[in-house]
């Protein structure tokens, strides 16, 4: 077997403890909609409910609960703070989890600015790039100011923070090496916003977001609709 393998390839599989990915995929959406569920003061939601405010299949919400044991009273439905709790769990968003982010130009910052990485467990605690008119800047992020280091400062500061998590938004050309380089520095969990493919170890995760991807998906589905409907224009037509 591969010491390494490529993000894309086809993979079916769990985490081991029984959840499969598609299930995984789908639990921070779930706690998402208990999380403003529960902000509008609602106690118990029944599953074909909650179903629906996810986006998903009344049977396929059950059978991803399931995974995680049975949160949910037959009649009643499932008590918002408890199953949120135990999917927050699940999800290591008990604690808070340290993030670096290597690339701050435009991308970068727009990340920096989120706020809602702050309310879901997670910490930017570091910023890095190659550019000399980032370098040194001062970002504001979670109320507080992080200085850009240079990238030459990649190991110390991911030691120095104890990063979990590291967030790739640099060009594709320089992806691999700062990935090669997160991986000998002990992160295992990327985040990568660079178009290309990384190769990494099979003990490292690595979660690719590719925003041309996600629109020529959508732009296969507009064509589909055109085609659907064209023979049906032609025929009105003749």
């Amino acid at each position: 077997m591969s010491l390494s393998r490529q993000l894309g390839s086809s993979r079916t599989r769990d985490d081991g403890r029984g959840i499969p990915d598609a299930t995984v995929a789908r639990l921070p959406i779930y706690h998402r909609v208990l999380r403003g569920l529960a902000d509008d003061g609602v106690h118990t939601v029944s599953s074909d409910n909650l179903a629906q405010r996810c986006g998903v299949s009344s049977a396929k919400l059950r059978k991803d609960l399931s995974h995680l044991g049975s949160y949910g009273t037959r009649g009643v439905g499932y008590e918002v703070a408890f199953l949120s709790y135990h999917i927050s769990r699940e999800l290591g968003l008990s604690q808070p989890w340290g993030v670096v982010i290597v690339g701050v130009g435009n991308l970068g910052h727009a990340l920096v600015s989120y706020k809602g990485f702050a309310s879901r467990g997670f910490e930017i605690v570091g910023l890095l790039d190659s550019h000399p008119d980032v370098i040194g800047e001062k970002v504001c992020t979670g109320g507080r100011d992080l200085v850009v280091q240079p990238l030459t400062e990649l190991e110390n500061l991911v030691k120095a923070s104890s990063a979990s998590i590291a967030v790739i938004a640099t060009p594709a050309s320089a992806a691999q090496k700062v990935c090669d380089r997160l991986v000998a520095t002990g992160v295992r969990s990327i985040l990568n916003f660079a178009p290309s493919v990384l190769t990494v170890p099979v003990d490292v995760e690595v979660r690719k977001v590719d925003l041309a991807v996600e629109l020529q998906i959508l732009a296969f589905h507009e064509q589909r609709r055109v085609d659907d409907l064209t023979p049906l224009a032609q025929v009105m037509q003749a």
